[in-house]
């Protein structure tokens, strides 16, 4: 297969740890071809969406870990399958990308996530859609509904609807210390809509990774234990990453939502639970791939490649 990869630069990759790598590596052990393109390479051009793709070669080096051909535009289509794994924010320039994704895919494109699919699916917002697996939340912008549900709860978390890696995610407990405060930062007083949900106690275990790859259920996660004090398990923000097998609850939600995900054209989805709680559906560019793999033996990139391969 010729596959292309919708990614960051390729040169701030850390490949130890990074899963577009480790799924690059896999498709490259079977032979497929590898090919890498940013957001600034595409374009619509009478009518037609292009991009300037470059063939990716591993050289199996820490540092200058791969060689790029020169780039070769044309259509999308000339591809066996296009893997979006452009990391968030998911902001107006990600939209935008989606867009010309989706049409590219009336071209004639496969392309996995589905555009519209990681368009309609909010990180944090499409667990409403599952409500029976997680704990209470409110989603609003309204001061008073979020004093309300504090003093209902008395210990909460606060977070923004568009953060990535723990950002902007506040604690606030039964005292109600600098409330106030949080809610005039998150919801620039009033402007923006944020989530709040009650604080499960259970994060001091981890908040553990949950990953769906092609509608079936990784059988092991990552457990991302907090630090330091810290509230937030998220790599990104210090937290220790330790794989478990997967607990009856974990299958449970899993196996819930991974044939539901995949029919709306998800291939790769990366739950968030905590405790008995599922707090995130991530569907941009889930990770966790290589820590799963380094710690247990499972491989989670050769799971990926063979539902790919199946597509």
């Amino acid at each position: 297969m010729k596959i292309a990869f919708f990614a960051d630069p390729l040169d701030h990759f850390k490949i130890y740890k990074d899963t577009t790598f480790a799924m690059m590596r896999e498709a490259a052990r079977r032979g497929h071809e590898v090919h890498a393109f940013e957001q600034r390479h595409m374009a619509l051009e009478n009518g037609r969406v292009v991009a300037e793709v470059a063939r990716i070669h591993l050289t199996g080096e820490d540092k200058a870990w791969f060689r790029a051909d020169p780039a070769q535009a044309g259509g999308l289509d000339r591809f066996d399958a296009v893997i979006v794994r452009k990391d968030p924010p998911f902001d107006m320039e990600y939209i935008y990308a989606t867009y010309l994704l989706e049409l590219a895919e009336q071209q004639g494109a496969k392309v996995f996530n589905k555009p519209e699919a990681i368009r309609s699916h909010n990180e944090k917002l499409s667990i409403a859609r599952f409500s029976q697996f997680t704990a209470p939340t409110l989603v609003t912008s309204d001061d008073q509904r979020i004093r309300a549900f504090h003093a209902e709860h008395r210990d909460i978390i606060l977070k923004p609807l568009d953060g990535m890696g723990g950002m902007g995610i506040f604690r606030v407990r039964e005292d109600g210390m600098n409330l106030g405060s949080i809610i005039e930062t998150l919801t620039v007083n009033g402007s923006r809509t944020i989530m709040v949900q009650r604080y499960i106690p259970a994060i001091v275990a981890g908040d553990k990774r949950v990953l769906l790859i092609g509608g079936e259920v990784v059988p092991y996660c990552l457990a991302r234990v907090p630090q330091n004090g810290e509230v937030r398990g998220n790599l990104a923000a210090g937290g220790v990453g330790v794989a478990k097998e997967l607990s009856p609850r974990d299958r449970e939600i899993g196996e819930a939502l991974a044939p539901e995900l995949w029919k709306r054209g998800l291939l790769l989805v990366g739950l968030d639970v905590i405790g008995d709680c599922l707090t995130e559906v991530n569907v941009t560019s889930p990770t966790c791939f290589q820590e799963i793999t380094q710690q247990t033996g499972f491989d989670v990139a050769a799971m990926f490649i063979d539902a790919l391969e199946r597509q």
